[in-house]
């Protein structure tokens, strides 16, 4: 049996603000430990729960956080930029049986810690079929055509509750509970590493692939942006159009598709953000 965990960062034991998960800022480096303690609950408790296989995605920012030299050594870690699937990626070999969304938070224009996605500013906010859509709804609708369930997402409490909306089987830990979107009131890792090896114990025995769904699309996909230029920008794009003020939506036949489409927009919009006026 292999899980893949997606791991993020704003969703982990102690992070409240962007100083603690922004590459070189005051509080990163100490919260780099925080983030690998995480992942190291998550890969021990589904370890006893009876993996055989663990492979951890980093999917934070440039994707170079966790610490390898400290984590657990029965796991693997693929790190860095440019993935096919991003977030989920290694989800589409065939061999994933079980996927966690360990570190997870809620989306753009929500209430939640450190709340976002993709984009830590600028998006405000993203639908698919008119449903909004957090990062981890996206990357559900990815992994599920490949016939591979979550079992385990972890964040905060919002995150856990969002995640009842696209995983209700799967396990969840709440590692801290939302105050405002730079406050949460925050369990010790040690109360939290519990919890979350248990929960991925637990979880283990959801970790059976099924048959993906035949013609679950097509998805449309709206984004929505803090700045008219921005959704000029995003058009750039083949297939994505302007659908209202400050709005773009593109339509594709798959998520592998949507969530590659998703990519394309963030960097093309990330490099037409300017310094003091967004």
């Amino acid at each position: 049996m292999k899980i893949l965990i997606s791991a993020d960062m704003e969703g982990v034991t102690g992070v409240t603000c962007p100083a603690d998960v922004l590459p070189g800022a005051s509080q990163w480096e100490r919260c780099r430990h925080l983030f690998t303690s995480d992942v190291n609950a998550a890969i021990a408790g589904f370890f006893d729960g009876g993996a055989d296989e663990v492979l951890v995605n980093e999917a934070h920012w440039g994707m170079r956080n966790l610490l390898l030299e400290k984590l657990d050594e029965r796991a693997q870690m693929l790190t860095g930029k440019h993935k096919s699937l991003s977030m989920v990626e290694g989800v589409q070999h065939g061999d994933v049986d079980g996927v966690a969304f360990v570190g997870y938070h809620t989306g753009a224009g929500t209430p939640g810690v450190l709340a976002h996605t993709y984009l830590a500013n600028s998006i405000t906010g993203v639908w698919v079929g008119g449903a909004r859509a957090s990062e981890g709804l996206l990357n559900s609708l990815v992994v599920a055509e490949y016939g591979v369930p979550v079992v385990l997402v972890t964040g905060d409490d919002l995150t856990c509750a969002d995640a009842k909306g696209y995983a209700p089987r799967a396990r969840s830990v709440a590692v801290k509970d939302c105050v405002s979107r730079y406050a949460a009131v925050c369990r010790p890792p040690a109360r939290t590493a519990a919890d979350i090896s248990a929960a991925a114990k637990e979880a283990t025995a959801l970790a059976v692939r099924y048959e993906p769904a035949a013609g679950t699309g097509p998805f449309t996909v709206d984004i929505e942006f803090d700045a008219d230029h921005l959704a000029g920008a995003a058009t750039v794009v083949p297939g994505v159009v302007l659908s209202g003020e400050r709005r773009v939506s593109y339509t594709t036949a798959t998520m592998y598709d949507g969530i590659r489409c998703f990519k394309a927009v963030t960097t093309v919009v990330s490099a037409a953000v300017e310094e003091q006026y967004g």
